[in-house]
């Protein structure tokens, strides 16, 4: 399915489950994240009357926190720390080579959708420096044939287009 064409059937679902509950905002929003992959940015009105909110709360809420998102990610969202043990142990040359290998750029998305590269503040696996994240699992003592290998991993290869 084409990550721009929104499954209303699923979302739908998604908002009739959390109805009328008094704090269901996140978990809403969590949900349709995990299921949908992004928060379209259509959907606050009808999450907002689900929950007898405005839709400027919605969007406060949508906007604050960095793990929601109004643009469709990657298959595969890679973030790179850029904490201080991190960076002390090589991050800016990790960051630098998955650029170069993904060819993109900080907060950017392949345009076949399969990839995003972000970059955090901390990972909070700092005894693991330099570290990375593909969606939900952890890479830790990273170095350039590493991040290559976890990149190929993850159905990229070095040389594709």
């Amino acid at each position: 399915m084409n990550p721009l064409e929104i499954d209303w059937n699923r979302l739908n679902a998604i908002i009739a489950k959390h109805r009328g509950e008094k704090w269901g905002l996140i978990p809403l929003l969590q949900d349709i994240q995990e299921t949908i992959g992004f928060i379209p940015p259509e959907s606050m009105e009808p999450i907002a009357h689900a929950l007898n909110l405005h839709p400027s709360q919605v969007q406060g809420v949508v906007t604050f926190y960095a793990g929601f998102s109004l643009k469709p990610k990657g298959k595969w969202v890679l973030r790179a720390c850029r904490g201080t043990a991190c960076h002390v142990k090589g991050s800016r040359g990790i960051l630098r080579l998955m650029k170069k290998e993904l060819g993109l750029e900080e907060g950017e998305t392949s345009p076949d959708y399969q990839f995003t590269l972000e970059t955090v503040a901390c990972l909070g696996a700092c005894f693991l420096a330099p570290t990375m994240m593909v969606n939900r699992d952890y890479f830790g003592k990273l170095n350039p044939t590493k991040v290559t290998s976890i990149l190929a991993q993850y159905g990229k290869e070095k040389g594709d287009e």
